[in-house]
């Protein structure tokens, strides 16, 4: 499963790089050129284009690609090619000469991301720094037809699907207009009032905006969208039942992509009409009411009218202590850019320091380490790094300021800790309860982890504690041998006992959650021990 996912991520990053890939032409060093050869393929439909047509409709635009040659054209439209914007035709052509099938020969069409970012490219340039006006006459339209949409679901026999098909794309495309213009509008505003150098004419005009335009917008807003929510809260039980019938009515493209899929080609990805979709009903529902807790576009809507109150009001305050005679630096300071802008390099360095006494640094009062000899000519790049104290670099001050600190409290984590202790030593304990109980069975029953662990700790110090001993063998000669008749050890906290002892041909198979251990010769006791008055008791649990 993690291969299949590290795959898929692997994919959707690969189709992420090709798809900004074919931005790259507006960012290249001939993008003026790039540009109006999509504007030209722009301005087909369905059309696969030569090199020669190509020429000929830039000879009629008068663009700024207007003088490229045939090659050069060429290369400006494999490029393209290759980024994604544009595709090779496979059209056959038919050529009446060798000369006019060379020419014809690589013909080109549109692709749909290509002719999706030049769209967006235009409206860029054409558009982005213009005021948009919000089109607030359609959200009563919206409000009319989800009340009227609302009014035919709940009637007996619902709504008709090519009627229902109707109403519901017509008030998607209206509310998107509207949604649309009041983001251009509020971008567009925000940009405005961001400044603050503005004039008392401009001031003026753009209290006039505000004052008027837009709380004419939020008070529309204010007043439609209970209205809608209240028409969205009665429709919005039929919605699903009211998808399914336009989708048996009309299924669109959809049928296209069942019908690829039943065939195993490559599966293809339909982008449905607007209000299609059951998504597209909770986006609306969301730009109205705060379904998610994360606040309404409505809201929003109002904060952001709050706060362009607020940028208009500092600017208001700003015009008036100048009228008041306080003093106001805003002509000094275009002066003094304009200097700055027309001066050479080096003037601009004495306009600097002669404007804001900025002169360069020439040493500072902390001096290097005793052992470190640095030459009055060493530049501040190379020379040795000193330390400056956080009060001297921020403050200014060589004086230790502030108390000292309080005694940290490690309560919580001497808390943590014990707790941690508490759940080791129950972990012990369960794990000395759990071989108990297996003693003798040990074929017959699986280990966890810290019972084996606990078994393996006490085996290391009951081998360690056999006794090496040196008997005569038949041949006369003594060999070290361990005695593990009296080999054992104990834990008297867990209370716990383990005692080895050495039968030949005897094997002892430990099963456990981390793999099996035999042991050879040996068998294990584990009893528990006790403490008795006067000694230790045993009892035996094997």
């Amino acid at each position: 499963m993690e291969a299949s996912a590290s795959g898929a991520g692997q994919d959707a990053d690969e189709e992420a790089r090709r798809r900004l890939n074919a931005y790259t032409y507006l960012s290249a060093p001939e993008r003026l050129e790039h540009v109006a050869i999509m504007r030209v393929f722009c301005g087909t439909l369905l059309a696969d284009l030569a090199v020669p047509d190509v020429m000929a409709k830039l000879r009629q635009t008068g663009a700024s690609a207007v003088g490229l040659d045939a090659d050069t054209l060429t290369v400006r439209l494999e490029q393209l090619v290759q980024w994604g914007n544009l595709l090779r035709s496979s059209h056959t052509v038919n050529a009446s000469s060798i000369s006019e099938y060379q020419r014809s020969r690589s013909r080109y069409q549109l692709s749909k991301l290509g002719e999706r970012i030049q769209r967006d490219a235009d409206g860029v340039l054409t558009e982005a720094d213009a005021a948009r006006e919000v089109s607030n006459e359609l959200l009563a339209l919206v409000e009319r037809g989800l009340r009227e949409l609302a009014g035919l679901a709940t009637a007996p026999g619902g709504v008709e699907p090519q009627d229902g098909l109707e109403r519901i794309s017509t008030m998607f495309v209206q509310f998107t207009e509207f949604a649309d213009s009041i983001r251009d509008f509020y971008a567009y505003l925000g940009q405005v009032l961001s400044r603050y150098d503005l004039d008392s004419t401009e001031y003026q005009g753009f209290k006039e905006l505000l004052l008027d335009y837009v709380e004419a917008i939020t008070e529309d807003v204010a007043f439609r969208a209970p209205r809608i929510s209240a028409a969205l809260d009665t429709l919005w039980p039929h919605i699903p039942a009211l998808l399914d019938r336009l989708d048996s009515h009309a299924q669109g493209l959809t049928g296209l992509s069942a019908q690829a899929q039943g065939e195993s080609r490559a599966e293809i990805r339909i982008q449905r009409s607007r209000g299609r979709e059951f998504a597209d009903w909770e986006g609306l529902r969301g730009w109205f009411s705060n379904t998610d807790g994360s606040g309404s576009q409505v809201d929003q809507l109002r904060d952001a009218t709050l706060r362009a109150l607020q940028s208009l009001l500092a600017n208001a305050k700003r015009m008036l202590r100048s009228a008041t005679g306080e003093m106001s630096r805003r002509k000094d300071l275009l002066r003094l850019a304009r200097w700055f802008n027309e001066a050479a390099p080096r003037d601009a360095h004495d306009i600097a320091a002669a404007a804001f006494g900025l002169y360069g640094a020439r040493h500072l009062g902390t001096p290097p380490a005793t052992d470190e000899v640095v030459p009055a000519y060493t530049s501040w790049w190379t020379g040795p790094v000193v330390e400056v104290p956080v009060a001297l670099r921020e403050r200014g001050s060589r004086a230790q300021r502030g108390r000292a600190s309080a005694v940290e409290d490690h309560s919580a984590q001497k808390q943590l800790l014990r707790e941690a202790a508490r759940q080791r030593a129950a972990a012990r304990a369960a794990a000395a309860d759990e071989l108990r109980s297996a003693s003798g069975r040990f074929a017959e029953v699986r280990l966890t982890s810290a019972a084996l662990g606990l078994l393996l700790e006490l085996l290391a110090t009951a081998l360690g504690n056999a006794q090496l001993s040196r008997p005569i063998s038949t041949d006369g000669e003594r060999k070290a041998v361990f005695d593990l008749d009296s080999a054992s050890s104990e834990n008297a906290e867990l209370r716990i006992r383990l005692t080895v002892r050495r039968t030949a041909g005897t094997r002892t198979v430990l099963y456990s959650a981390d793999g099996d251990l035999q042991l050879e010769d040996l068998e294990l006791d584990i009893s528990r021990t006790s403490a008795a008055v006067g000694g230790e008791a045993e009892e035996s649990v094997s």
